[in-house]
């Protein structure tokens, strides 16, 4: 079974996720932490329940979601996974940083490129790669169908969706791909988002302005 311990990191309010079980194996994903003392947050915390960091995730490559990413690869001597489309948004991202006066060492070691249908497995827990791009054109979000719940990237958040405004966004090819692939979902489905409060997919359905 899955356990979620959510950080929100950096100034731009990003959400980090550990998802970690009995075994004491976890998965870290979006490590957002920018500032020394949110990199210590995070160790401390691993370090505190005795975690083991299987794998390293990336639902997408915008700086505010890969700010940690060259930290907890060396840390714990883990390779990054995200999809192929973010090749070059992630390469981009310290000249992002630089725009926002974020200045950061990018990671640049081997990349583990996923796909719509993957699963990611930890232990006996399994998560199913689902590719929704149009905030970003590689954003993919990591169903548990066993456990009920997503961790969405910025696809999709309480009562709002991910900007389109950047590099490669694509408004009408994001609100596609929440209708047709994370409304298809059960619909007490909760949503973990890269910002924000959680959500479900029933709350969304029914309230999101976005969507209607």
């Amino acid at each position: 079974m899955f356990h979620i311990k959510v950080f929100t990191f950096n100034p731009v309010q990003e959400n980090t996720y550990v998802l970690y079980n009995e075994q004491s194996e976890c998965i870290i994903i979006d490590p957002g932490c920018y500032f020394d003392a949110e990199k210590e947050e995070l160790k401390s915390f691993i370090s505190l329940h005795k975690l083991q960091p299987k794998m390293l995730l990336n639902t997408h490559c915008h700086l505010d979601h890969v700010f940690g990413n060259k930290f907890i690869a060396e840390e714990y001597k883990l390779t990054l996974n995200t999809h192929l489309l973010e090749k070059e948004i992630l390469e981009m991202a310290p000249a992002s940083g630089l725009m926002f006066n974020l200045p950061f060492d990018n990671y640049q070691g081997d990349v583990i490129y996923l796909k719509e249908g993957d699963v990611v497995s930890l232990g006996n827990d399994k998560l199913e790669v689902i590719h929704a791009p149009g905030h970003s054109p590689g954003s993919i979000c990591f169903y548990c169908e066993k456990q009920r719940f997503i961790i969405g990237g910025d696809v999709l958040f309480q009562k709002s969706i991910g900007r389109t405004d950047l590099p490669y966004g694509d408004h009408e090819e994001l609100l596609r791909n929440i209708k047709g692939k994370l409304f298809k979902l059960p619909a007490d489905v909760k949503v973990y988002p890269g910002h924000g409060e959680e959500t479900t997919i029933e709350n969304e359905i029914r309230e999101n302005p976005y969507l209607h």
